[in-house]
């Protein structure tokens, strides 16, 4: 209890529920400009960015209980609180004990997210469009790269007849396709060889759709860069050691977080679609 008498608020899971069922994770490397402007040694580091940005556009899920407590100390008027939301805080930061030195990184994120409800995708592309926001309170990012683990063992293959990402794909449709860029992207399925066995078909699937956001020209399973056989995040988070991937060449309509989210989450319920049963890392570079 507050000094006042009010009610405590105490973040948690609510009573009865479970916790996250899968673990997204997204490291952005690249160089960060810092804002002139702005205190090295302020209080609000990117975690606290992060959650703030998380909670204002309604993303973060915040369900706890509330209580008061009584004059013999006991908790009393136990109830949920809070809303939810696409993703719990987990962490975030500019650096990683587990990120090679050798390449730049700007920022990584870590969030536990529950299964998507009904016809939606991962949520990568507002995940990564909240790490972008957040990154821009410090400063001007240039990325390099990004990589993504998606919890594609939270999909539910039959959830929906065609891949939920479908619907907003013509949120690119606007831009300038004069700023389509060359790419390539790697996806690891560590130990589970699903990914590989699957790949033609996702090359396949990932033209025959109605989709103007990425083209894949070809694929392999060499060719992938040297981020994608050293992800900054511990073998315990999914399948790991990267062992199996496969990289597919081709154009995205933009190189922004915003393309890429949407590309995450495309290729997520293609994966699960074709047999693959297994968190997959997803390593995008320009070409």
């Amino acid at each position: 209890m507050t000094s006042s008498g009010e009610e405590e608020p105490r973040p948690g899971v609510a009573p009865g529920t479970s916790g996250p069922e899968g673990t997204v994770f997204a490291a952005l490397y690249g160089e960060l400009e810092p804002h002139p402007w702005r205190d090295p040694d302020a209080e609000r580091d990117l975690y606290a960015l992060f959650h703030a940005r998380s909670h204002a556009m309604g993303w973060l899920h915040d369900i706890g209980t509330s209580a008061r407590r009584a004059a013999d100390g006991q908790l009393t008027d136990m109830r949920q609180v809070g809303a939810p939301g696409l993703w719990s805080m987990n962490d975030a930061g500019e650096e990683h004990p587990l990120a090679d030195p050798e390449v730049p990184l700007v920022a990584w994120f870590q969030a536990g997210m529950r299964p998507p409800s009904g016809e939606r995708p991962i949520p990568a592309q507002p995940f990564l469009r909240c790490a972008g926001d957040a990154v821009a309170r410090l400063g001007t990012p240039r990325l390099r790269a990004v990589q993504l683990l998606l919890p594609v063992h939270c999909l539910d293959p039959a959830a929906s007849r065609m891949p939920p990402s479908l619907f907003t794909a013509d949120w690119f449709a606007d831009g300038s396709f004069r700023a389509e860029l060359p790419v390539r992207v790697t996806l690891d399925s560590g130990q589970d060889p699903s990914l590989p066995a699957a790949a033609p078909r996702l090359r396949e699937r990932i033209n025959r759709l109605d989709q103007r956001v990425f083209t894949c020209h070809s694929h392999s399973p060499a060719g992938h860069d040297p981020l994608a056989v050293r992800p900054p995040f511990g073998d315990h988070l999914w399948n790991g050691p990267p062992l199996h991937r496969t990289t597919f060449h081709g154009t995205l309509a933009e190189w922004s977080l915003d393309a890429l989210g949407w590309l995450a989450g495309f290729l997520s319920d293609l994966g699960a679609r074709h047999g693959v049963t297994t968190p997959l890392v997803l390593t995008a570079v320009p070409e």
